[in-house]
């Protein structure tokens, strides 16, 4: 009987540690995923640097950053955004470049 409780308590044990040693990777393996996510996964996401899932302003900042993070800019604005120079655009003026140039891929004025 000594025996069973000894083997008992070595799996509760063991199993502990094994329950422990995941929650401690899944901090990791959320930071190492891609950006371009699936927007279903935004969801699971959606958590805190403790682990609880996140409400109110800050869920909504984060599933909008989330969701526009998971699409694609299409690659032929990324190519596209040049200045006269041949120089890539930055800051506001690429911003602009790729508003438009993706409202133009997608049929918009």
């Amino acid at each position: 009987m000594k025996k069973l409780a000894i083997a008992a308590t070595l799996f509760a044990l063991s199993l502990g540690l094994a329950v422990r040693a995941q929650a401690a990777d899944a901090p990791a393996k959320q930071a190492a995923a891609p950006a371009a996510a699936a927007v279903g996964s935004c969801e699971d996401k959606a958590i805190d640097k403790n682990g609880k899932k996140l409400a109110g302003a800050a869920k909504t900042s984060f599933m909008k950053k989330c969701e526009a993070e998971a699409k694609p800019t299409p690659p032929a604005c990324e190519d596209k955004a040049i200045d006269k120079n041949g120089k890539k655009l930055a800051g506001a003026a690429k911003t602009s470049f790729m508003k438009k140039c993706e409202s133009e891929a997608k049929g918009g004025k």
